[in-house]
């Protein structure tokens, strides 16, 4: 199901207009990295949906990825309730994912997909039980929420990857049971060579270099409309010196224009290591309607830019991603279309 965020982005624009305020804001947390244990065959997989609301088709699909991994699933105890488009109340999404990090059993906690919702769980998650109890969370789009403010509280490695739901073809898994599965003490991820055939067809899925170059710096971002109403809150991702990754889906352009002025209004993409933009499905104009193109909006905050700078890499709501570590070093090379994790994301 695809749910629009247009709620999400609700602009601070005019709040942070005012000259050399992005670079008054407080730095990032030097807090040091807590890496989750590695995930081992046979493991328990704690199943749970923190945002939009799953149906027994989806919980059945989410249960057969995780047992063909190898892996065992405990299905979230209000994993059905419905409340809107939500899965339950905050109160019954909140326990769900509580009580997958406090049971000891559990390895890896699992959402089942994105939606909407997963901001309003962040005000009362108990991040000293996070920390005290590290494990594997992996998803995207919405998920974005959780990842950002985990790391700002905790320092949690947590892992921008497909959501339990996901259809796993050979390149997202293999890469994802690598970086979960198999401490490296550095880890070269190419881009999906399926995205490079579909852009023969469909110009979006194509990689383009804007600013060329290598940058190393620490991963922070996820899904654009989350980490740009994240901006002003204690769970913003500063992405000062870091590698910031974005990636949208049926968004129209002027959105993703607002959302990306809003971020370089609050940090600055000059003042990041580098961007990396996902492959952003079903954001071209509406026929007929006047607009800038998904290339002409990126173009206009990412050209300027002396950073490395790339769009069409291989992250977003698409069948071939790769698993990103929320908070690890890493190195971007647009030459060799490239990202290397420079140390092991697990323990």
């Amino acid at each position: 199901m695809k749910i629009s965020r247009r709620g999400f982005g609700a602009s601070v624009a005019a709040a942070l207009s005012t000259p050399g305020l992005a670079a008054a804001a407080p730095r990032r947390s030097s807090r040091r990295l807590i890496k989750p244990p590695r995930l081992r065959r046979g493991d328990l997989v704690g199943l749970i949906a923190p945002g939009g609301y799953a149906d027994d088709r989806l919980i059945e699909k989410a249960v057969r990825n995780i047992e063909a991994l190898g892996l065992r699933a405990k299905v979230g105890t209000y994993i059905r309730a419905v409340h809107g488009n939500y899965a339950g109340s905050v109160q019954q999404r909140l326990a769900d994912l509580h009580a997958m990090f406090l049971d000891p059993e559990v390895k890896m906690i699992w959402p089942i997909r994105g939606g909407s919702g997963c901001i309003s769980l962040l005000s009362t998650l108990d991040y000293g039980l996070i920390r005290r109890h590290p494990k594997i969370l992996l998803g995207y789009s919405d998920i974005t929420a959780l990842h950002l403010a985990i790391h700002n509280k905790t320092g949690l490695v947590t892992f921008h990857g497909p959501v339990a739901s996901s259809t796993l073809a050979d390149y997202p898994r293999e890469h994802m049971m690598a970086v979960l599965c198999d401490p490296q003490p550095r880890y070269t991820i190419p881009m999906a060579p399926e995205n490079a055939l579909k852009a023969q067809t469909m110009p979006h899925f194509g990689i383009r270099t804007l600013t060329s170059g290598t940058a190393t710096g620490p991963l922070l971002g996820g899904n654009l409309s989350i980490v740009a109403a994240l901006c002003g809150t204690p769970y913003a991702a500063d992405f000062r010196n870091a590698l910031l990754f974005l990636e949208e889906v049926d968004e129209a352009p002027y959105r993703l224009d607002r959302w990306m002025t809003q971020l370089d209004l609050s940090f600055g993409f000059a003042n990041a290591a580098g961007v990396m933009v996902g492959i952003c499905e079903d954001c071209a104009p509406q026929e007929g309607r006047r607009s800038l193109s998904l290339d002409e909006t990126f173009d206009q905050h990412l050209k300027p830019l002396t950073v490395p700078a790339v769009t069409g890499y291989s992250i977003g709501h698409i069948r071939h991603q790769f698993t990103l570590p929320v908070g690890l070093r890493a190195t971007l090379d647009t030459a060799a279309r490239t990202v290397t994790l420079l140390e092991p994301a697990v323990s």
